[in-house]
């Protein structure tokens, strides 16, 4: 078995957006922070309400560092590890993610 899913083409990601894909049963929320080709993977599950929904969520930058904010409860996650800036308990997974010949691909390894 691959160590690498293909889950969209990049053009599929709108800039400043993000998009889930399910991988092996996994909810991963993929992010496009810029306009450039920068892409990053967390879980799109919000652990404080337990939703498939943080790819939904604003994405921001600060202090060089994006982040995401649940369109829910609005706490926030860091997208290059998935900290929880608000309560570091309940952080998210990150995921692997690349950019083979502009198709974005997905490791849960």
């Amino acid at each position: 078995m691959s160590q690498w899913t293909t889950v969209c083409h990049i053009d599929d990601i709108l800039p400043h957006s993000g998009v889930c894909a399910l991988v092996a049963d996994h909810h991963i929320a993929i992010f496009r922070p810029t306009e450039d080709k920068q892409l990053f993977a967390i879980s799109n599950i919000d652990p404080f309400a337990a939703a498939s929904v943080l790819s939904r969520g604003l994405i921001a930058e600060h202090e060089g560092q994006f982040w995401v904010a649940s369109p829910l409860k609005k706490q926030r996650f860091r997208l290059t590890d998935g900290y929880c800036l608000d309560d570091a308990q309940f952080s998210v997974r990150a995921y692997s993610v690349q950019l083979v010949n502009d198709q974005v691909q997905i490791s849960i390894r």
